[in-house]
Formats: structure tokens, sequence, C-alpha cells
């Protein structure tokens, strides 16, 4: 395996020169700088963002890490920012750090990143996993697979994997290459599959529904290991009428809503993006008048500012832009003063930046992202 070592060390470093621009405007900074050849720059801008765990942010700073750029070359840094984004959902650093373990000879931790890279489509993976799979080393003998792969790399334009391409095909025997080129077509489908999976695995959790708005009495909580006295019983003067009670309306609750999602995703996600209130009829007699209840407070208003700020809140990026329109239906239920604002989904790249606007200045935005932070989601402000 040596020879293989080698031989991918040129595409890997060529790989490694690329970087991800996402939209933060101080990330962008960053490959600008970069481009420009003011590698201490970009590092300075990536630092804070990736330490802050913006995966590009974390991604870039492991390529100048890799190449030396701006920071002494250091491959132990590299591999841990690439682990970093990796663990975010970032495929380019998954793709990066099980090249980086195979050429730095970690290759039985290489390999699982190594496969996973391959069954999503990734070139170089599929090149080092089908000489793997050709000479047998950290993966079995299997020389149509090892054909196929090596063709399908070929066929995205790694050169290298040609070349290796010609060499199997005085070492492979014909029957052995024909049963290979004709998995090609079922890989490709798997390809696509287990691509859309990775994406979906590496969205974020949706948080919690929104409490129900149905309005409850305020009654005093109850106190754990406290005995209960029962009511007197009042002898009746006249011989009671039998009461047949009826049972009460089952109360739609925030666990029966997430059991709800779990079941028929496509309609509750419907049913929650128009924001119905849940309304409960009684079957109870109707009681005796009380004293009037006191008027709900008025929600406190939000200012939302319509004009030229450049000022936004980003909460993440996503591979499918529909993860992000579902975080935003849940924020603006958990947090009353994104409701008032208009979410903006961002294209860069392969990827869709949620937002919102509307800030009068970074102060209103800042003190937004301090709030939404408190109830564990990211956001950062951000300049358009």
């Amino acid at each position: 395996m040596r020879a293989l070592t080698a031989a991918i060390a040129l595409p890997l470093a060529a790989a490694a020169a690329a970087l991800a621009v996402p939209a933060f405007a101080d990330v962008k900074d960053g490959v600008d700088a970069w481009q420009a050849g003011d590698y201490q720059k970009a590092v300075a801008e990536w630092r804070p963002l990736a330490v802050a765990g913006d995966a590009d942010a974390q991604f870039n700073l492991g390529q100048a890490y890799k190449l030396g750029r701006g920071v002494p070359a250091d491959l132990g840094q590299a591999e841990s920012w690439y682990r970093r984004a990796a663990k975010q959902g970032h495929l380019q650093a998954e793709d990066n750090l099980g090249l980086i373990l195979f050429t730095a000879n970690k290759r039985e931790e290489a390999m699982p990143y190594i496969k996973a890279s391959a069954d999503r489509g990734e070139p170089r993976a599929q090149y080092v996993l089908g000489t793997a799979m050709f000479n047998g080393d950290y993966a079995t003998k299997d020389w149509p697979r090892a054909y196929a792969l090596t063709k399908r790399a070929s066929d995205a334009g790694l050169t290298i994997a040609s070349a290796r391409l010609a060499q199997l095909d005085s070492l492979i025997p014909l029957e052995q290459r024909q049963a290979g080129l004709a998995m090609l077509p079922q890989i490709e489908k798997d390809e696509a599959r287990t691509r859309l999976a990775a994406v979906s695995a590496a969205a974020p959790t949706p948080a919690p529904p929104a409490p129900s708005p149905v309005k409850t009495a305020s009654l005093p909580a109850s106190t754990p290991g406290t005995s209960y006295t029962p009511p007197p019983v009042v002898a009746p003067t006249a011989k009671p009428v039998p009461a047949v009670s009826k049972p009460a309306p089952a109360l739609s609750t925030p666990a029966a809503v997430a059991a709800a999602n779990a079941a028929n995703e496509a309609t509750t996600a419907a049913a929650v993006a128009k924001g119905e209130p849940v309304k409960i009829a009684s079957t109870a007699p109707k009681p005796a008048p009380t004293a009037a209840k006191p008027a709900p407070q008025a929600a406190k208003s939000v200012t939302v500012h319509n004009g030229s700020s450049p000022w936004r809140a980003q909460f993440g990026a996503f591979g499918v832009e529909a993860n992000a329109r579902s975080l935003w239906t849940s924020l603006e239920k958990k947090y009353p003063a994104l409701a008032a604002r208009q979410p903006s989904y961002v294209k860069a790249g392969t990827v869709t930046r949620l937002q919102a606007g509307g800030f009068a200045s970074k102060g209103d935005a800042e003190n937004l992202c301090a709030t939404v932070r408190k109830g564990g989601q990211a956001c950062i402000v951000v300049s358009k």
C-alpha cells in the first residue's frame, strides 16, 4: 500500500486547496484574504467562528493547518479541525479526514471514513477503496468491485484512477472486469441514496413543540409526599339519582403532537405550518358564575426594521433546504420575537443558510442571538 499512499498524495493536496465559501461575511472575508495570499488574515477571520462551532470555518482552518499557510503545518491540528467539522455533517471534512488518516498510516481508523465517502460517490475515496479491494489490504479482496470503483473514480475525472484502470485491464480477467462493469448502474443509484441519507442524518434535531396556546388556571404546585385528606361525606336527605359520567375528551399535548409527527411527518408539518391553535370543547355541566378572569396581558410587540439594515441573525447551514424551513417553523413558535420576522434561505454552494433580518442595528441582532443561544440553538450575527 506504500505506492497507493504516494499516489493519492497529489490529489489530496489539490483537494485541500479548495475552501468552503459560506454565507457568513467574516468567513467570506477569510476566503478573499486566502485567495489574495494573505493567509494569516484568513486564519484570523476563521478561528473565532471555528471555535464558535461554524463547520465551514472549522473545515477551512483544517485546510490551513494541512497546507501550512497562515499557521505552521500541523497535521494533528488539521485532523482535529476536520474531525470537528465532520461531526456536524460537513461532508468535505469527512472526506478529507479519511484521506489524511490514511496517508498518516492510521489506515484501520481511516477505512470507515474512506468507505463512507466512497459510498457517497467521492472519487478519491473510491480510488483508495478500489485499490484496497484489489490488494486485499484493509478490505476484503473483491476484484469485480475493485474494478467498478476504479472505473467510477476515473469517470469522475480523477487522472490517477484512469491510469490505475489501465493497469487493472491487464491484471483482472475479462470475465471479472465485465462483472464489475455490470455493477455500475446499481452503484450509482446507491450513491444517490447514501448521499441523501448522509445529509438527512446531519440535519439538526427539531426543537420540541411549543406549549399549547390553551389557557389554564394557575394552581399551586403539588408537594411530593403530602398526604391527602378527602372531604367529609354528607348524608343525603333524598335518594340521589345515579349520575352517568362521561369521559373527558382527550387533550392535545406536546407529547401527542410529537408522536403524531413521527407517525405522519408530512401531515403534521402542514398543520404546524398553518399555526392553528388547539381548541378543546368541554362536555362538563356549566359551572356556577365565578369572578371574572383577568384579561390576558397583551403580548409584547416586536419592532421590525423594514429599512436597508444589513444585519441578520443566522441559525445554521443545511444540505437540504427543507430542513432549514423545518427549523424556522420550530424557532418562530419557540421564540415570539421571531414570529414577526421573515426568514431568508440563502444559497451558498451546496448548502442553504437560514437567516432572519429586519434588525435596526447590530445590537438588536446580538440581543436576539443571545436569547436563542440560551435555548441551545446556535446563532451568530452576520452582515448581508
